[in-house]
């Protein structure tokens, strides 16, 4: 197994609020002896730099999304696994918020077939311990740079069932996505009994009341099949021009 990297304290100390919640109070909540915010970005910098050193020869990767709730004995946990395991027999490695549930059942299917298994971890006012599957490990202060490396490193999103973090990657990829600010991006959802609800309402809703446009819906392809999950979250974008030029 390959070594793993910590690059910080995962636990903020029990005296000091979580550096997001720090960061987000507005003045008038802020202590008074409180540094000026300018000084914030040498932070930002740092973790950036330790992100970007830790990840940045992984090679192709797909970043997986999910409840850190689902138990072991779920049968989308299995699902998971076998998400992971096929993404491994394609050579890609997998990244994930590192901790249990969906995200350890991505780790440990691609760790099981021999892939390299990734973790993107967050400070939290409560533990949340990296799982045992992942080799390389990297924990974040900041939930803005953990999600700059989830888009960075990876080539495409599989999106498992989950609550609020789960829907706001999803709709961060698929508004980046739609903004041209990345492309040739797949979206896989996993769980069509899950999401279907989602993409009903988003066609007879914000299509319908031209929120959206229909080209948008196209951004996103949902699924069953393991397979078809890592097949589409892999897929090369076609050539723009034919070799020699035409």
């Amino acid at each position: 197994m390959r070594e793993r990297r910590r690059a910080r304290a995962l636990l903020a100390p029990r005296a000091r609020p979580p550096a997001d919640r720090t960061l987000l109070q507005t003045p008038a909540e802020q202590p008074t002896d409180r540094q000026y915010d300018a000084w914030r970005v040498l932070r930002f910098v740092s973790e950036f730099v330790e992100g970007f050193d830790a990840l940045s020869e992984i090679g192709p990767a797909v970043t997986c999304f999910g409840s850190a709730r689902t138990k072991a004995t779920d049968p989308r946990y299995r699902q998971a696994m076998q998400v992971g395991a096929a993404l491994a027999r394609r050579g890609v490695a997998v990244i994930t918020g590192g901790g249990p549930g969906i995200m350890e059942a991505v780790n440990r299917g691609c760790a099981e077939a021999g892939g390299l298994s990734v973790g993107c971890n967050i400070e939290l006012p409560n533990e949340q311990a990296f799982n045992e599957w992942v080799e390389i490990g990297v924990e974040f202060r900041h939930f803005f740079v953990r999600k700059t490396m989830f888009v960075k490193y990876a080539q495409g999103f599989v999106i498992f069932p989950g609550g609020y973090g789960t829907l706001d990657e999803l709709f961060e990829a698929l508004t980046l996505s739609q903004t041209g600010k990345i492309e040739h991006f797949p979206i896989v959802l996993f769980g069509r009994a899950y999401w279907r609800g989602l993409l009903d309402w988003m066609g007879d809703q914000a299509l319908e009341q031209r929120m959206i446009d229909p080209g948008d819906l196209e951004l996103v392809s949902i699924t069953d099949d393991p397979e078809e999950a890592a097949d589409v979250a892999t897929r090369r974008p076609a050539p723009i021009y034919e070799a020699g030029g035409q």
